[in-house]
């Protein structure tokens, strides 16, 4: 096998070619590797590969030659020194986690979360004595009192899950770094290619690759990226121990994926423009409209100086609040109801009722959550066609 040198390769390129791993055959598409252990040519060499003096593979709970190729191509991707591929992007957050948190000490985040994250933050980690704070996306000050103490990780969402809220990354990171902490920066909603955390001054960043970068919505997958030390040295220890290992042929889907990636992102972000814009005149039946790429959006101005582009998420909120979100849902022809993002398809979601419900009424009041909102993951199909369903729809509601 060989593992060709991308250093300087332009971004298309490296996702075409980067990290390829080909066997004595020299095939042309990536092998599928699926098996769950190997062997070697002798005790002596067994030995070697786990003690860490030989190079290779000894179980696939630990790494394959499919997860191994996928790693090396989304570190290449987002400019990180290493990377860890696991089953889901919520095994990616909860390993980043876990793995440098002890009982005693501080973990702060941001208040818009993901409710799958808010649990891990306040159902979870508190049951091991981690004591847990959360800060508004925009208040300085709070973050600057959470932060006035030690503190062992801070994780962000930014772009939030659902309301798109904008945190600042380097003014964060200051803040955590002088806590002596890491920042770990869930980037889902912006990708890699509109932002770059680590550039930024974050320590971590994590993925559910299961959304753009797959991208047609056929299997799970997450990722983890930082600094060598702390993937092979805090990370890896943990991942290997509790099993959250990707399956190799998950792995070898997204590699292929990653192929097409940027090409189809620019149709997603180039559709998110234009459904952002056509929403953001309905005045009379659209009460507002969330989208990072307009300009009012309350953070727009640190949105663009953080992001290439608005992305290819937007959410808006319905005047007659759950009745009417519902009536415009059901009267949808062409997009689709669900409650995943990143697809080719063009996906809507309530978030009252779906990914956000378990907050309760009262967290997600607290989330700036509504029941008249909804989240739009937008596809790359005509925009000319999205429009014209979501225009039928608002004329029906």
């Amino acid at each position: 096998m060989s593992d060709k040198s991308s250093k300087n390769w332009q971004e298309q390129t490296r996702l075409v070619h980067g990290g390829v791993l080909r066997s004595q055959y020299g095939e042309t598409s990536e092998a599928i590797y699926m098996n769950s252990g190997f062997c070697y040519e002798n005790a002596e060499v067994a030995e070697s590969r786990f003690n860490g003096e030989a190079p290779g593979f000894v179980y696939s709970r630990y790494s394959n030659p499919n997860l191994a190729m996928l790693e090396s191509r989304l570190a290449e991707l987002e400019g990180a020194e290493a990377c860890n591929v696991m089953a889901s992007g919520m095994a990616a957050v909860f390993a980043a986690i876990m793995c440098q948190v002890k009982a005693g000490d501080r973990v702060v985040a941001g208040r818009a979360l993901f409710s799958s994250c808010n649990y891990i933050l306040t159902q979870i980690l508190p049951r091991f004595g981690v004591e847990v704070i959360l800060v508004e996306s925009a208040d300085d000050a709070g973050w600057q009192a959470a932060l006035s103490k030690p503190t062992a990780c801070v994780f962000i969402e930014t772009p939030s899950n659902p309301i798109l809220e904008i945190i600042d990354i380097r003014r964060v990171a200051e803040l955590t770094h002088k806590a002596g902490g890491r920042l770990i920066v869930d980037n889902v909603f912006a990708t890699p290619l509109l932002q770059k955390p680590l550039e930024l001054g974050a320590d971590i960043v994590v993925y559910s690759t299961t959304k753009h970068m797959d991208g047609q919505g056929r299997c799970l997958g997450g990722a983890v990226l930082g600094d060598a030390k702390f993937i092979n040295e805090v990370l890896l220890p943990f991942h290997r121990h509790t099993g959250p290992a990707l399956s190799p042929f998950n792995a070898w889907v997204m590699n292929k994926a990653l192929e097409t990636f940027p090409l189809r992102a620019e149709r997603h972000f180039d559709n998110g423009e234009k459904i952002a814009e056509f929403l953001n005149a309905q005045t009379a039946k659209v009460k507002r409209v969330l989208y990072p790429g307009l300009k009012n959006h309350p953070q727009h101005t640190l949105a663009m100086s953080q992001q290439k582009r608005g992305g290819a998420l937007v959410t808006f909120e319905l005047e007659g609040g759950k009745e009417s979100a519902f009536h415009f849902m059901n009267a949808l022809e062409l997009v689709v109801i669900s409650n995943n993002l990143g697809d080719a398809r063009t996906l809507i979601a309530h978030p009252a009722t779906t990914t956000h419900a378990s907050l309760g009424a009262e967290g997600r009041t607290e989330a700036g959550i509504t029941d008249g909102m909804l989240r739009i993951s937008v596809g790359i199909e005509a925009a000319e066609d999205i429009i014209s369903d979501l225009s039928r729809a608002l004329a029906k509601t």
